[in-house]
């Protein structure tokens, strides 16, 4: 079936956070949005039907996830990531950052610190200093163009700050790096052996290239199993986060237990309807359309590098090995600060994308980039870009 994700769709004044924030955020209304992280493809046809269905039918209760979900969030799973998910594990919420905030208020208390790895997706430390808890910070090293985790400094931060919480960004937004199953057989063996709590946020888990094999944490070993939080959602891999949908597989009863008495303490009880009818359409029908959009998303990835490349190779195009993100490098502009370039980026280029430093200090004089967008939209975008950073 031909998706045509080459078809660019009008999505200004449709709620959509992507385009439709502009002038409330002071951005140029006329730049090109490349910044937060969904797809500018309509999703799956059979979560459509689904959802159309669901429309049809008319009444938007209350809803209870059944056997179908389970057995579709299993099956996806165990296909694909050969990990067997059983339905006691997994608890339903809104989105993973509300899980992770969750997690975070269960497992830790006021003044207590948790950590992170920068650059990292920004509501990490968003989340942890909303709740009075400290961010302690094990700086990613940049090496041969990818990132690598420090991991003596990670023990260190562990041992000397009584970290008793670790949220790990797998695969890692926005440096693009599919952890190897080597580093995260480390990292549990330095968290079990200070008892420290893994929350994992695997959102991206489905979105890998080149070989690239994603790792489970829960499937490392039991005792990794009994000491995570395993973050997951349909929505970057369909692209449904306006649905507000995730599964949090948390295979430890105790933990499990704790974890969901925290949310009761919010007040949100039943998931979103829509939420889970396209969900379980997903899980269930939806994998020839994810994969031919991810077969798609890795051209747009070669795409940027040839085109960059050749109209202005001193910006750096640093592949990724996951995700729809590409992390651009302006560091040879030894003239500009890193404000500079995110003016020259936005105001200039007319290109709206997340700068660097929004993910830690370690970010400066970078750019994320989002390509999950038809090929004409990102082809203008980076035409847009050369010629303002490579005049001559």
């Amino acid at each position: 079936m031909d998706y045509s994700f080459d078809t660019i769709t009008d999505r200004r004044n449709t709620f959509a956070a992507k385009y439709d924030l502009a002038q409330k955020r002071g951005k140029p209304s006329d730049a090109i949005s490349l910044w937060i992280a969904d797809m500018d493809f309509p999703t799956a046809p059979c979560i459509r039907q689904a959802l159309e269905e669901r429309a049809r039918h008319g009444i938007f209760g209350y809803s209870r996830p059944d056997a179908r979900y389970y057995a579709a969030v299993s099956a996806w799973f165990s296909k694909r990531h050969h990990f067997a998910v059983e339905e006691a594990w997994i608890v339903n919420t809104p989105g993973v950052v509300f899980a992770i905030a969750t997690a975070i208020r269960a497992f830790t208390k006021e003044g207590d610190g948790v950590l992170i790895q920068r650059p990292v997706y920004y509501p990490f430390s968003n989340t942890i200093t909303a709740q009075n808890r400290r961010v302690v910070n094990n700086p990613l090293v940049f090496r041969d163009g990818h990132y690598e985790i420090d991991f003596a400094d990670f023990e260190a931060k562990i041992r000397d700050e009584h970290i008793q919480v670790f949220v790990l960004c797998s695969p890692h937004n926005p440096g693009g790096r599919v952890w190897k199953r080597a580093e995260l057989e480390q990292i549990e063996r330095i968290c079990r052996a200070y008892g420290v709590l893994v929350i994992s946020d695997e959102i991206h888990c489905d979105i890998t290239f080149g070989g690239n094999t994603h790792t489970i944490y829960a499937s490392l070993s039991e005792e990794a199993a009994q000491h995570s939080i395993i973050c997951t959602s349909p929505s970057k891999t369909f692209n449904l986060a306006g649905l507000q949908f995730s599964n949090i597989i948390i295979p430890n009863e105790k933990i499990r237990a704790a974890f969901q008495d925290e949310i009761d303490r919010t007040g949100y009880d039943e998931p979103s309807l829509m939420g889970l009818a396209a969900a379980t359409a997903a899980y269930q029908d939806g994998e020839e359309w994810f994969d031919k959009a991810k077969d798609y998303i890795y051209s747009n990835i070669l795409f940027t590098e040839d085109y960059v490349r050749a109209h202005c190779p001193k910006i750096r195009v640093h592949r990724p090995e996951g995700t729809y993100l590409v992390w651009l490098d302006f560091s040879a502009f030894t003239e500009l600060s890193d404000r500079e370039i995110s003016l020259r980026v936005l105001n200039k280029a007319k290109v709206w994308l997340d700068y660097g430093t929004m993910f830690g200090t370690e970010g400066a004089k970078f750019q994320r980039l989002n390509v999950a967008t038809p090929r004409p939209l990102l082809e203008k975008a980076l035409a847009q870009i050369c010629a303002e950073f490579c005049k001559d």
